[in-house]
Formats: C-alpha cells, sequence, structure tokens
C-alpha cells in the first residue's frame, strides 16, 4: 500500500512550491569543513537557483601569509573554466548564421591542420571543442612555454595522431585555441573582444581579466600548493601574458553568479535580455564524446554511471541527477564550475590551492545538500584518494629504484652527454656540463640531472623532480634524449 501523503506535501505537489532553501549557514558548515579538511587558504561560493543568489561569499585569507581576506570580489583564474565562455561565444556566432558547429575548420581557419590529411579534410569546429580530433594533450607545447599561441597551433601539423580520429577522448587545449580563432575569423575581432561585448559587459562581469597583467592593488588571490615537508607555501604565479580561449580569463564569485544564472535561465542575462538562443546554447553542455570511467575515474566519481565531454562542459549523472561541470586547474589554484539543471541549480567553488580536491568534494557535498539527498563526507572520501594516489606512487618509485643496478655505470664521460637535441615540434633540448654538473633545458624548464644507470639519469629538482631523462647513445655517441615524455633527437 502506497503511504498516505500529508495535505502540506500534496499542497507542495501541486502548486509546485519548492521546500525551503538550506540555511547559508550551513553551506558556510560545508566550506569550513572543506577549507580545514584540505589546508586550502581561501575560497569563494557562489550558490544560485534560478535567478536568486543563495549564497555569495568569500572564506578564509587571499593569501596564507597575509590577513586580507577573500570575498565576493576577489579574483581568482578560471583556467580551462575559460572553455565555457568559448564555446558560448561559439553558439551565440551561431545565432548570427555565420558559423555551424560542423562547418569544417578549414572553411574559416584554413591555417590550422592535422598531421593526418584524411583527418584533416573532415575536421569541423565541434571537433575542436569536444576533445575528439585524436591528438594527445601535449600541453608542454603551451604551459610555461618561450612561444606564444601562434607558435603552438603552427606546430600542430608535426604531431602524429595519438588515436584514430573521432575513435576516442583526449582532453586537449591546443584544439580550444583554435576554435578562438574560429570565432575570431567570423566574428571579425579579438577573441577577447568578443567575449567582453558578447558575454562579459552585458552580464556585468565587471572583474573579470583576460591575461595576468592585473590592476594594480587589485583584490586578487594568490597561489598555494603544499610543500615536500607538507606545509601550505606560496606557489609563483603562472603568467598568461597573451588572452588564451582555452584558460586564461580571471574573474570573481561576483561575476560567476551571473555567469551561473546565465546557464540556468538557458541563455538570459540577469536583466532580462536574451543573450543567445536556447539550441546552440544547449548543445554547449549536450554529451558528445564518451569519457571511459577506468579504475582511477570510478574512485573519483563513485556516484557515477556514465560521463561524457560537451563542449567546454562535462556532462554526468550523480546519484541520479543530471549534472554538468566543469573543472579548472593552474599554478596555485583550483576551482569547479557546476550546474544541476533539473533542479535550476549553479555553483562555482574557487580555491588559492593547487590540484586540491576540495572543489569536488564541495560541491559535491552542497548538491546533496541543496538538492536534499542524503549527506556523505566528501572530504574524508577524496582525502582517502590523495592518501591512496600518494601511496601508489611511492611504491611505484620504490619499485623502479629497487629494479635499477646502481652499479651500471654511463657509457660515457659526462662531458660527452653535453649537445643540443631537437623535435619538430617542440623545439631543442639542450644538455649542458660544468663542474661535473649535468642540466638539461627546454623551454622554460630546467632539469638537473643525477646519474641512475647506465645511459638514464634522474631528475633532481623542478617541476619534473624524480622524473627520468634517458639518453640514446649509439656507437659512443648521443643520437636522442628523452624528457617529460618528449624524444628529442640530433
Amino acid at each position: 500500500m502506497r503511504p498516505l501523503l500529508t495535505l502540506a506535501v500534496l499542497f507542495a505537489l501541486h502548486s509546485g512550491v519548492r521546500a525551503a532553501e538550506p540555511k547559508p549557514a550551513a553551506a558556510d558548515a560545508v566550506m569550513a569543513d572543506a577549507l580545514k579538511a584540505f589546508q586550502v587558504p581561501g575560497a569563494a561560493l557562489v550558490v544560485v537557483r534560478g535567478d536568486n543568489t543563495l549564497v555569495l561569499k568569500g572564506y578564509g585569507r587571499r593569501s596564507a601569509d597575509a590577513k586580507e581576506p577573500v570575498t565576493p570580489d576577489t579574483s581568482f583564474p578560471l583556467a580551462s573554466c575559460t572553455k565555457q565562455f568559448t564555446t558560448a561565444l561559439l553558439a551565440m556566432l551561431i545565432d548570427d548564421g555565420v558559423l555551424d558547429w560542423d562547418d569544417p575548420v578549414k572553411k574559416h581557419f584554413p591555417e590550422f591542420k592535422l598531421s593526418d590529411p584524411n583527418a584533416n579534410a573532415l575536421l569541423t569546429v565541434r571537433d575542436l571543442v569536444t576533445h575528439r580530433t585524436g591528438l594527445a594533450s601535449h600541453d608542454l607545447l603551451w604551459y610555461h612555454a618561450d612561444w606564444n599561441m601562434e607558435h603552438t597551433l603552427k606546430q600542430v601539423p608535426l604531431l602524429p595522431l595519438e588515436y584514430q580520429f573521432r575513435s576516442g577522448y583526449r582532453y586537449n587545449s591546443i584544439t580550444f585555441m583554435a576554435a578562438g580563432r574560429v570565432a575570431e575569423k567570423c566574428g571579425k575581432k579579438t577573441w577577447e573582444e568578443l567575449v567582453r561585448e558578447r558575454l562579459v559587459e552585458p552580464l556585468e562581469m565587471k572583474g573579470v581579466t583576460f591575461t595576468t597583467d592585473f590592476p594594480k592593488g587589485m583584490d586578487r588571490a594568490l597561489g598555494h600548493r603544499v610543500s615536500k615537508a607538507g606545509k601550505v607555501e606560496r606557489m609563483p604565479t603562472y603568467e598568461m601574458k597573451e588572452p588564451n580561449p582555452s584558460g586564461s580569463m580571471n574573474a570573481t564569485a561576483r561575476d560567476l553568479a551571473a555567469w551561473l544564472q546565465f546557464h540556468v535561465s538557458n541563455g538570459v542575462a540577469p536583466s532580462g535580455k536574451r543573450l543567445v538562443s536556447t539550441t546552440p546554447l544547449l548543445e554547449t553542455r549536450a554529451p558528445q564524446n564518451p569519457m571511459r570511467l577506468n579504475d582511477a575515474a570510478r574512485a573519483a566519481f563513485p556516484e557515477t554511471v556514465q560521463m561524457s565531454y560537451a563542449m567546454g562542459w562535462v556532462v554526468s549523472d550523480y546519484r541520479g541527477l543530471k549534472v554538468v561541470g566543469h573543472g579548472g586547474l593552474i599554478d596555485g589554484f583550483r576551482i569547479q564550475i557546476t550546474l544541476v539543471p533539473d533542479k535550476d541549480l549553479g555553483f562555482a567553488v574557487l580555491t588559492n590551492m593547487h590540484d586540491s580536491r576540495m572543489p569536488m568534494a564541495a560541491t559535491n557535498a552542497l548538491i546533496d545538500l541543496y538538492c536534499g539527498l542524503k549527506a556523505k563526507d566528501w572530504n574524508a572520501h577524496f582525502l582517502k584518494l590523495l592518501d591512496d594516489d600518494a601511496e601508489a606512487k611511492k611504491a611505484a618509485l620504490a619499485a623502479r629504484d629497487r629494479a635499477r643496478d646502481p652499479n651500471a655505470k654511463p657509457s660515457l664521460a659526462l662531458g660527452d652527454y653535453a649537445g643540443k637535441w631537437t623535435h619538430p615540434a617542440y623545439g631543442t633540448a639542450t644538455v649542458t656540463h660544468t663542474d661535473g654538473t649535468l642540466v638539461a633545458k627546454w623551454s622554460a624548464f630546467a632539469y638537473p640531472l643525477e646519474h641512475y644507470e647506465r645511459d638514464t639519469f634522474r631528475i633532481t629538482d623542478g617541476r619534473f623532480e624524480k622524473e627520468l631523462a634517458v639518453f640514446g647513445v649509439v656507437e659512443g655517441k648521443v643520437k636522442t634524449l628523452k624528457l617529460s615524455g618528449i624524444e628529442f633527437k640530433r
């Protein structure tokens, strides 16, 4: 027998009345617990439902070594959440009739080419923003690179495809740079001008900037990381001097309240003005490319059955709800922007801690809170994943070290490893020998080297510490050098 419904419940169901929203103090508690659990100095939170902003607040400090608090007007880098703005702009250009998702890229940006002529002939705008081109990530072609975005895009034809065109998923920021160029060709202005005029200004997002050339005295968060000793320390800012459609925007929590309301309303600004029609905007949030849930993904998303990449968004299920979200990660920061369309909900969690799991833990807890779901200790869940990952990496390094032969001497004198090697797309790597020490340099990176085994050396400091550099020696001469997974040849 079905349980009898109370008159109050029946009235709520038939009148469309929604249960009372959680008190803001409940969201504060979620954020306070997450800040403490993940050692995050500061964060900002936005929660919107429909055209109402339920929470808009800063927590903690802009910097661990200063007293200034995070406020709703503190700027954070959006990193890869910039991609959402690029695809929303493309949707607007579709409204204008100057672009279609399935237009060939060569129609608008013929300068961009893949190495496979068959794939290149079929490449569409949709392919650029769904991570299915066949290109590996190749993040080191732009991350901390000594060259500009134009140079990065010109290297793409020199890169073999990693998998068959449209047959897989591999996250790629470079193709979003190309999508920005498509927007420029169709919109007759720079990507920055188009995003500013068509999205930022109509949404009154007054805190948005497009590079790290910040105004003096700007209220902005500073990035942090956890040191080798387990202490929170400042992390240098990743300077992005060039507007980049894949990841250079900065914004405040107040800005993102407007951005979330724009998406929850399917294209209408908080002012009531429609900026883009529903169909092309919803296409940016529609599943386009399946993402396989491997063991690591299943551990991170235990309440998820399926996951697909859309266009600047990831679409998945969460405890029976459809969720549309995307993260942003750059030196010293991690953020998460999430929509629950069927509940008219939007969330943004901004943090000033490098590669922290706090944004996902807090977002899951907030979805549970605002959707009336059973609470779960997401902080504990993600902290265990971090511990497990650290233990797995430690074990892998230990196994690697046990397998090496410490008595296997280098086949050459140290000075003979010095020289220059090149890669068609990545350029030149140089190794110098000074006072019995080898140092490899490439792009903006330096690799201090210590002999490990035979012609393999261990990187002892910097971003790639503990990785191995492998020299390929043939007939007494170094023919190749492998750094960061890139093989340079003499």
